[in-house]
């Protein structure tokens, strides 16, 4: 069996189109992007500049509104830890989802531990917030409300336009961390009353190592901390030569993701819904994780019983695949996304997260499909407790 790779929720194939864009900023047009005084400097300005309208036009913001970073986890810290330390005077409370990505909840726990107060609301067994939930939880000391628009493991997609616009109504920031969504479901920060939104490029078929903060600077201007400071790059908020080819990279992918989302993201439901039924109409006791509906287009998280992840991971040698959050996945712990569902610890250690993406194709679903069935029919052989559970 060929090699087949489904983990695109971790990370995705870098496409051949945004290399090609990539490579003249690596050998030809290097220069520093701030050394304005020669042309070599100026080229790479305006790639940067270009790269930032790409991007800016994938969300529906003004090309200045973007803060190039080095991903979506900086951006988050940006976002939050800016929040924090220039609204303080105005409010110390914040409020935000347990299904958050790590990015998210580490950064609001430091801040827990720093005095502000922290509010992190349950989801309901398809990892859903509602805006009644976020109404309930403002108080006049809220600054900020942080809720993903796509979940990394479960691919559940929250409300956000009701959330956002419930934020404007109070007068409160709203931040969404879009690493997953962005390029894959529509996203446009004015329609869903976003303030603050974090993004990434290698979830959608751009680089590693770099992403973007987008920061309003109207109605209402948001102004944050930087994190980095030293040579007053991207608007002083994040200081720090810019990383020429890997920016020029991100605005391709960006572009190709507003040319082709629509058409892709049919193709990926299709795959996604062929894989998910070869699977349970040949297993039993395997159930869906996530929104059945409301849930990325490439994202399928399927719960096995009666056998452990990491077994069928090891067992799945030419499928790649993965068992929760790729960034915390060498913890032992079932993951904390589904254990938020209300699934037990057993069926959260059974689950397995199939990240499709541009590149796959239905004959390898097919071919997925058959070795899972045979994998799965082989560990559950292997536990008793199994043979002695009742038909469904």
């Amino acid at each position: 069996m060929a090699r087949i790779y489904l983990d695109n929720n971790a990370t995705t194939r870098t496409d051949p189109r945004v290399v090609e864009a990539m490579l003249p900023y690596f050998t030809e047009h290097y220069g520093n992007a701030a050394s304005l005084t020669h042309v070599f400097g100026q080229e790479a300005e305006e790639a940067v500049e270009h790269a930032r309208e790409q991007v800016a036009s994938l969300i529906g913001v003004h090309p200045r509104d973007l803060v190039f970073t080095s991903g979506a986890t900086e951006s988050n810290n940006l976002a939050l830890k800016g929040v924090a330390a220039m609204y303080r005077p105005k409010g110390d409370h914040f409020i935000t989802v347990a299904t958050e990505h790590k990015a998210v909840l580490d950064p609001i726990r430091r801040l827990g531990r720093e005095g502000f107060q922290v509010t992190i609301l349950p989801v309901d067994a398809h990892g859903r917030v509602t805006v009644e939930q976020v109404a309930q939880a403002l108080t006049p000391r809220t600054i900020l409300v942080s809720v993903m628009a796509a979940n990394n493991e479960i691919g559940t997609l929250q409300p956000i336009r009701a959330i956002g616009r419930l934020c404007k109504e109070r007068g409160v920031l709203f931040h969404t961390d879009a690493a997953q969504a962005a390029g894959k479901v529509p996203l446009d920060v004015e329609d869903m009353g976003i303030d603050l939104l974090s993004l990434s490029a290698h979830k959608m078929y751009g680089p590693k190592g770099v992403g973007a903060l987008y920061v309003r600077r109207r109605d209402p201007r948001v102004r944050l901390e930087p994190q980095m400071e030293g040579g007053g790059q991207e608007r002083g908020l994040r200081s720090g030569t810019a990383n020429v080819p890997a920016i020029v990279g991100f605005g391709a992918a960006c572009e190709l993701c507003g040319q082709e989302m629509s058409t892709e993201a049919a193709r990926l439901t299709k795959l996604r819904e062929r894989l998910r039924r070869g699977i349970q109409e040949q297993l039993r006791d395997v159930t869906l994780n996530g929104h059945p509906v409301e849930r990325l287009p490439g994202n399928l998280n399927l719960s096995f019983a009666f056998i452990k992840g990491e077994a069928l991971l090891m067992a799945l040698r030419d499928v790649a695949v993965s068992s929760g959050s790729a960034c915390t996945t060498a913890s032992l712990e079932p993951s904390y996304v589904l254990t938020a569902l209300g699934l037990d610890d057993e069926l959260a250690h059974g689950s397995i997260r199939f990240g499709l993406g541009r590149f796959n194709t239905e004959e390898e679903m097919d071919a997925v499909i058959e070795e899972v069935v045979r994998v799965v029919h082989y560990l559950r052989a292997l536990n008793p407790l199994h043979a002695m559970a009742p038909l469904q």
